[in-house]
């Protein structure tokens, strides 16, 4: 897939994914030559918020289309290829929703066969194919887009104008194999099995010791696991408390990691204080962020100088904190800096090594069954690396922590009472700076507001808030405003991503 800058480009990789074949996404401007030592079936082009007729508009290496694979435009992609082409592609009423796409023609040699009668088909876009280029055919219509599939089969060049890979369009996912499976021939191979006996054997080729970060999550755990398949002893784990901690987190990853079985070596570090002292008077969010991320760095390299010598660093990135970091190689937006790929210093010292840095996190929860990691450990809601941090609006103090922290330990524990908490996402509380009036007895309070977040997801690049039976969010709320100290009201976020993130900061 060649990233031209959507969001969701990912999307369109993680689809194809789902038909256990190898699918990887990379920078637009990726050279032809260096595609071709990828020995790729087939290329795909990306949406993106680009118009090919403006002055710089992104375009692939003009060499891509003589790879001598077959090619698949997906929305801006599609327009990309028409213009490549000779044809003409115009400004037109942005289209923004579910059309019905009907086939037409020949179905563009099996790329929607299986479709039936017309279907749903998602669109978002602002330009459309005026002139279709020699060659092609248009098999796919819309009442809005005349030329929203276009073929040419003989030399295996598609366009669609909407796209496939999001869930509003019906069966999209038929689309993406008759492409990658049909036409392409790729050959469904690729497993999370495969993917273990090749990171490991590239894991134990890197030479000296490594130090992993490791929270109790499942990705940094999974991290863990396969390094410690792959180097053995060379391999030591380090938890460190931030001071920005669920209630009781680090009991509670020492039991878990003490009773998995894994046999990982684990050293404990407090260094709360000097993460609480590094975020005072610090409210604006990516500075937070970005704080927290050298701050780990400095504890980890400090670390290393006493305990090494280590040559690598090793974390559980995973491919969503890639894209919303904005460090994919892509033109995509920086969303928000990951503690773990965008707050990285120049001067940490050691390598960095990353085992998921492809994968999303139903992938890892596969990866951590082949394993052995329990359940326990593989199935905790996932919690963020700079913690509590990012779901205090404003600046961290100690009354807003205290207030957080609680009010999260009772959502989760309401969510367990009542059977939900396997069925979500995510769960927690937040708390900023603004305050309502109450009453508490028979006198006015002036309280903080706490935000309940309860979400549904796959993989955290896109998620649902969940709709929550009401006499659970009581159960929540009457606890939280008479069991945490100074709140007043409690809400509940029900904002989906996009256009909302899962976490607040």
């Amino acid at each position: 897939m060649l990233d031209f800058g959507s969001q969701y480009s990912h999307l369109i990789c993680r689809r194809i994914r789902d038909f256990s074949v190898r699918a990887e996404l990379v920078p637009y401007d990726t050279p032809a030559a260096r595609l071709a030592e990828m020995a790729p079936r087939g290329i795909v082009l990306s949406g993106g918020p680009a118009s090919v007729y403006d002055d710089g508009a992104p375009r692939p290496d003009p060499a891509v289309f003589d790879a001598g694979v077959p090619i698949l435009g997906i929305c801006y992609g599609h327009q990309v290829i028409v213009d490549r082409f000779g044809g003409a592609v115009k400004r037109a009423n942005r289209e923004y929703g579910s059309s019905v796409l009907s086939v037409a023609g020949g179905g563009g040699a099996g790329l929607l066969s299986g479709l039936g009668g017309p279907v749903r088909a998602w669109m978002s876009h602002g330009d459309e194919a005026e002139r279709v280029p020699d060659g092609f055919e248009v098999i796919g219509r819309t009442d809005s887009a005349a030329a929203a599939a276009i073929a040419d089969a003989g030399r295996s060049v598609y366009g669609i104008q909407f796209h496939p890979e999001v869930a509003h369009t019906e069966k999209g996912d038929t689309i993406l194999r008759n492409f990658a499976v049909g036409i392409c021939g790729a050959r469904p191979e690729w497993t999370m099995e495969a993917f273990v006996d090749e990171a490991v054997a590239k894991l134990s080729r890197a030479g000296g010791r490594v130090l992993c970060g490791i929270s109790g999550g499942v990705d940094s755990t999974v991290a863990a696991a396969l390094l410690h398949r792959a180097v053995g002893e060379r391999l030591v784990c380090v938890f460190v408390d931030n001071g920005l901690l669920r209630e009781g987190e680090r009991a509670e990853v020492e039991a878990a990691l003490g009773a998995s079985g894994l046999g990982l070596p684990v050293e404990y570090v407090d260094a709360s204080a000097r993460f609480l002292a590094r975020l005072a008077g610090v409210s604006d969010p990516e500075r937070k962020r970005l704080a927290i991320g050298e701050e780990f760095a400095a504890v980890f390299a400090e670390f290393a100088e006493a305990n090494g010598p280590f040559r690598s660093l090793a974390q559980g990135t995973l491919y969503p904190d890639v894209i919303e970091s904005g460090v994919s190689g892509g033109p995509a937006a920086v969303i928000k800096s990951h503690h773990n790929v965008g707050g990285l210093p120049d001067w940490l010292g050691l390598d960095v090594v990353e085992p998921l840095r492809d994968l999303y996190k139903d992938e890892v929860r596969r990866v951590a069954g082949i394993l052995g990691v329990p359940d326990s450990l593989a199935w905790r809601h996932p919690f963020p690396g700079p913690g509590l941090a990012v779901r205090i609006i404003g600046e961290v103090t100690a009354e807003k922590l205290a207030v957080c922290r609680r009010s999260s330990r009772i959502v989760e524990d309401e969510l367990r009472r009542a059977g939900l908490y396997g069925s979500v996402w995510q769960a927690y509380a937040a708390v900023g700076d603004d305050r309502a009036v109450g009453v508490v007895g028979d006198e006015r309070s002036h309280g903080r507001i706490v935000m309940v977040r309860i979400v549904d997801s796959v993989d955290a690049m896109t998620a649902d808030w969940t709709r929550v039976p009401s006499e659970v969010l009581e159960a929540i709320s009457n606890r939280i405003t008479n069991e945490v100290e100074g709140v007043a009201w409690v809400t509940y976020a029900v904002s989906s991503k996009p256009p909302a993130t899962i976490e607040p900061q």
